[in-house]
């Protein structure tokens, strides 16, 4: 479990400089919420999970076009999420 929590420690402070230094909508900032959703879910925290990774894709919903790759594994994260719960 500690590497989880020092996975978690980078990508939260990814999220920050890219929330200091990029628009709201950045592709970038989206995945770091997915990508904190998915350490959640591994630390089986799915509450945190599922706030991250709805977030990741209400976020790419607007910043990535419908056919997006990205959007479609952000999709199915949120899915994988929600069936834990």
């Amino acid at each position: 479990m500690g590497e989880y929590w020092r996975a978690l420690s980078f990508h939260e402070k990814a999220l920050d400089i890219r929330q200091k230094t990029l628009h709201s909508n950045r592709p970038d900032i989206v995945t770091s919420y997915n990508n904190i959703g998915l350490t959640y879910s591994n630390m089986d925290e799915y509450l945190k999970a599922l706030s991250f990774c709805e977030r990741a894709v209400a976020l790419g919903q607007r910043s990535l076009s419908p056919n997006d790759p990205n959007l479609q594994a952000f999709r199915n994260n949120l899915d994988c999420v929600k069936k834990k719960l």
